[in-house]
């Protein structure tokens, strides 16, 4: 599983494509060596801060994360190999590389992901770290559950993230 980076991204431009989804319209963000984030179309204000952004719907990282997104909404596709860079604090990036770990199909609970990041009293932090989760869908966000196995919080709203697992076959 490779891990996300932790060079800044923010000295280099940010390009920005658009795509239509069984979740809607997202916005995908890279710069020239990694993609940066996958946006909701209905994103809040602030969730993940980026600067200006220039549309470039030739961008080779941007084609590359559409053509694995299209392959995972047709059920092709179980894993993302698109570069990543998605900037956070340390604890953040060690709660979103957890998420990159979790595999299709499967959920984890807060608790868990606490667990495996050593640190099992932090399942609140984790919570607030998943929900500033900049990368969506391919760090699998959508696949953390509450510990009653409820759906719970996702920046996509809960009716995307049931369509997401849905895809999965998990039945929600």
């Amino acid at each position: 599983m490779r891990n996300l980076k932790s060079k800044e991204h923010l000295a280099l431009a940010l390009a920005f494509s658009e795509m239509d989804s069984p979740v809607g319209q997202i916005k995908l963000v890279a710069h020239a060596h990694a993609l940066v984030a996958v946006l909701w179309q209905n994103e809040k204000l602030n969730r993940v801060i980026l600067p200006d952004l220039v549309q470039d719907d030739s961008h080779p990282i941007l084609l590359m994360a559409k053509q694995q997104l299209n392959e995972y909404f047709k059920a092709q596709r179980k894993a993302f190999d698109v570069p990543l860079d998605a900037q956070g604090t340390l604890f953040q990036r060690q709660v979103w590389q957890a998420l990159l770990t979790i595999p299709f199909g499967e959920t984890r609970t807060y608790q868990d992901i606490a667990v495996q990041i050593g640190n099992p009293k932090a399942v609140r932090a984790v919570g607030a770290a998943n929900a500033r989760n900049p990368i969506s869908i391919i760090a699998p966000c959508h696949r953390v559950i509450g510990s009653n196995g409820g759906l719970v919080g996702f920046a996509g709203g809960l009716e995307n993230k049931k369509i997401l697992l849905n895809l999965e076959s998990l039945k929600f």
